[in-house]
């Protein structure tokens, strides 16, 4: 873990290492600003933390993507209007031991986000996502977190039928190689890893499992 956080740093991110969910909490309150413009992508862990109860308290601007009532184009208007928010919420698919951030998106809006917009990034992650390299990082996503969230979204994919992704059969598919259902959610492939902005992405990991 030191050996993470340390890359971390040297690739201009804040790292922060808690014990519980409760300290997460604890320790994101004090990286928001009360009256600051908040928003946050889907996400588990998230939710697992009670993150969205939190955001709605009344305390914070809240760009809320699950709103009742809200339209396709509303939602769509909504994720754009992320990019000029003063703080973004997310987690990762997985953290590599060299301090590097490995996501996959269907829409492409939480990683666009992620990369660009938000004057500060917050991406909460349990330990279960740490792998050692990003090979591991893509065989996570392909054999845990695509098929366990094909099968909570209800998308209809190999992943969601089977329980692993279709390109695990073969061993010299590429990273991004998969099904071709309409409703795949891997999509858009991302690697953080040097931040010009330093300190821009803050990465809280938490020493407990946590969404997929």
């Amino acid at each position: 873990m030191e050996k993470i956080l340390e890359n971390l740093k040297k690739n201009n991110m804040q790292p922060y290492f808690v014990q519980t969910k409760q300290e997460a909490m604890e320790l994101l309150k004090t990286l928001i600003q009360p009256g600051q413009t908040v928003s946050c992508g889907g996400s588990v862990t998230l939710d697992q933390l009670g993150v969205l109860p939190f955001l709605r308290n009344g305390a914070y601007t809240f760009l809320d993507r699950y709103a009742p009532g809200l339209t396709q184009e509303e939602t769509a208007d909504l994720f754009r209007k992320v990019f000029f928010a003063d703080v973004y919420l997310a987690s990762a698919n997985a953290i590599t031991e060299a301090g590097e951030i490995y996501n996959v998106d269907g829409n492409g809006n939480r990683v666009a986000a992620i990369l660009f917009g938000p004057k500060s990034v917050i991406l909460i992650v349990g330990k279960n996502k740490i792998v050692p390299d990003l090979k591991a990082a893509a065989q996570r996503v392909k054999a845990i977190a695509a098929p366990l969230n094909c099968k909570r979204l209800g998308c209809k994919t190999y992943c969601a039928e089977t329980g692993s992704c279709i390109s695990l059969q073969n061993p010299d598919a590429q990273m991004a190689a998969g099904c071709a259902s309409d409703t795949r959610i891997c999509c858009a492939y991302t690697v953080l890893s040097h931040q010009r902005i330093k300190n821009r992405i803050k990465v809280i990991i938490v020493n407990e499992d946590l969404g997929y």
